[in-house]
């Protein structure tokens, strides 16, 4: 009886953290029929209903989420545990969760791990691209990247990237006979190419600075993206002014193909951070991930 609570248990608290049957079944390799007999033995061996479920959804009930507060702390204890016993291992191994955003995850996650994952076989890093501010705690991601500025102060963060800064550009062919904008206020006056990022919840603003003065700019534009490939190759096909990451549009400027603008107006500012929570056991796997993604200023 013991091990059938227990693994009611955990296929509850999988459950509620996914918010989805199909998700939690996906993850641990069983039908969504069983899932749903052994949801149902549970509710009725404790007597209250614990999720609540729509043909669209599934969310915790108030009881569910106090039981699910309850079981996370002790279900990683549990992951903290086991994943320990690697230290018993010749070789680091496991699996490694990180959710990052795009253009981190194309130009430092990646090259990174390239190099990485070659000298450690048994390791495995799962790399999720998601613009959203994830909770990598509910989420049951190991850590995540973000700019310096956005992560908690109860997070441990270990700086991954040199300054950032940002770049304005379009094609020559677009600036043929449209004025160049020569301060952030003639923007209003161009097509300019807008990203909209769940982390705003609308477009996101282009924010400009310059001597101290701070502008943040709400660009009108015919085209509206989610990431970064669809914005360069249309600023490249002289379909407006894009406000891209400047290491993704310096070769594209040195060849011609992009007029850069407003350069002044783009100070750099601290770039990626990798996060994670401080209270948690990490692997030795983890350990080795942190240290190869670690910044180290070149001399």
């Amino acid at each position: 009886m013991a091990n059938q609570n227990f693994n009611a248990l955990a296929t509850f608290a999988t459950i509620a953290r996914e918010r989805s049957f199909t998700r939690a079944a996906a993850q641990l390799g069983v039908s969504q029929s069983a899932l749903s007999q052994t949801i149902r033995l549970l509710e009725e061996r404790v007597g209250i209903r614990l999720l609540t479920r729509t043909t669209r959804s599934v969310a915790p009930t108030e009881a569910g989420e106090r039981l699910l507060a309850t079981l996370s702390p002790k279900f990683d204890e549990i992951e903290a545990a086991l994943a320990s016993l690697s230290d018993l291992r010749d070789k680091p191994a496991g699996t490694v969760r990180i959710t990052a955003g795009e253009h981190a995850a194309v130009s430092i996650l990646q090259p990174a791990l390239a190099g990485f994952l070659g000298d450690y076989p048994d390791i495995t890093v799962e790399l999720i691209v998601d613009y959203g501010l994830t909770d990598i705690v509910a989420q049951g991601f190991d850590a995540g990247v973000r700019l310096g500025e956005q992560v908690a102060r109860d997070m441990i963060a270990v700086r991954i990237g040199p300054p950032m800064r940002m770049a304005m550009v379009a094609s020559p062919e677009y600036f043929a006979d449209r004025p160049i904008p020569l301060v952030p206020q003639d923007l209003a006056r161009h097509n300019c190419i807008n990203m909209r990022l769940p982390t705003y919840g609308g477009i996101f603003p282009w924010d400009l600075e310059k001597d101290g003065q701070e502008v943040k700019v709400r660009v009108e534009g015919q085209l509206v993206f989610n990431n970064l490939g669809l914005r360069l190759s249309a600023a490249l096909a002289g379909m407006g002014i894009a406000y891209m990451p400047e290491d993704q549009v310096l070769g594209a400027v040195a060849q011609g193909r992009l007029v850069r603008v407003l350069e002044d107006w783009c100070p750099a500012f601290p770039g990626y951070h990798l996060y994670y929570p401080s209270r948690r056991h990490h692997s030795p796997a983890f350990s080795l991930i942190v240290d190869a993604l670690r910044y180290r200023e070149q001399v």
